[in-house]
């Protein structure tokens, strides 16, 4: 017959004898009952219409995020909002002077009656693509409807998103002051046949993906046309010389030649001259630039990433160097 300490396993007597196999045998016990209650306890799920709608929260959140950014590389706030006057934000009234008189940028807030807040999905992407009002009515190309257009629906959508989180305000829209007939909205269909070419730009499968950004940041969200190329008559742009200077441009101070030409363009500044003036305004020669291209720099241009202005940079030193001798030459 054995002696009784053999009957302890060898490794209950290496760990201290029986008191500490009792223990052991307690916690193995209390262990597996513990995970008999875990596998008895349901799962908790979450239905899938609350998933859907924190899906759509996110979806949302990012969407107005994008818009905030495109809203600043477009310029709205610029036009729809009466800085000098104390006027509320993006509640449109500010004199915009031109040779065909004064236009008054709209109210551009989710107010229901006065601004944009009725407007459907469709009836914002009609605006910016074709220049037509949520009643049917024509826009007048003050409004760069013949940039915007080159956006993409999801841009415009986005942009759309984010106004619709501004701060409603009740404030009519003040009647443009135009001499006749540049003020008849009946004469704007057969003006945009003749002037308007329908977006979205398409991606040039030639370039660099930064050069495509860059021509879309300066053709359509930038709209650096509208004030740096030459008008005929009518108000149309002249497609031979795009950005290559004009002399209506900036308030009637003249909007320089954008190209890389040598003498009246860019073609002497350098990729940093090109990047340092569109973060801070500061020209080679150390002055800033004042009028509207220093609201631009304030208001768009600073707030774009190193990339996006490396890439306008890229676009606007590959274009076709063209001389517009009615220019101020860059010194």
């Amino acid at each position: 017959m054995m002696p009784a300490s053999h009957d302890q396993s060898p490794s209950l007597a290496v760990n201290g004898g029986p008191g500490r196999a009792g223990a052991f045998g307690r916690w193995l016990g209390m262990a597996s009952l513990l995970a008999g209650l875990v596998l008895t306890v349901p799962p908790v799920t979450v239905p899938a219409p609350a998933m859907a709608a924190a899906s759509r929260v996110s979806s949302q959140v990012e969407r107005v995020a994008r818009g905030q950014y495109l809203f600043d590389a477009a310029g709205c706030f610029g036009c729809h909002t009466d800085e000098v006057h104390g006027g509320q934000r993006l509640a449109g009234g500010r004199a915009l002077d031109t040779p065909f008189g004064t236009f008054y940028p709209p109210n551009i807030t989710p107010d229901p009656i006065y601004g944009i807040g009725n407007w459907s999905n469709a009836a914002f992407i009609r605006a910016l693509r074709h220049g037509v009002r949520a009643d049917g009515s024509s826009l007048f190309p003050a409004f760069p409807y013949t940039s915007y257009t080159l956006m993409d629906d999801g841009d415009i959508l986005d942009l759309k998103a984010y106004l619709m989180t501004q701060k409603p305000v009740a404030q009519p829209n003040r009647p443009h002051e135009l001499k006749d007939p540049f003020g008849w909205r009946v004469l704007m269909p057969a003006w945009n046949l003749m002037y308007l070419e329908v977006g979205p730009l398409d991606t040039n499968p030639h370039q660099s993906a930064q050069w495509n950004r860059g021509q879309y940041l300066v053709r359509a969200l930038g709209h650096c046309g509208e004030c740096h190329t030459r008008r005929d008559w009518a108000g149309g742009l002249d497609q031979r010389q795009m950005l290559a200077g004009n002399p209506g441009g900036n308030g009637g101070a003249g909007a320089p030649n954008l190209t890389p030409e040598v003498e009246t363009g860019l073609g002497k500044w350098s990729e940093a001259d090109l990047l340092l003036l569109l973060e801070i305004g500061l020209k080679p020669d150390g002055d800033v630039v004042g009028g509207s291209m220093a609201e631009v720099v304030r208001n768009t241009t600073s707030m774009l990433t190193l990339a996006d202005r490396k890439a306008m940079v890229a676009y606007l030193r590959s274009l076709p160097p063209m001389v517009f001798p009615h220019v101020e030459p860059h010194r």
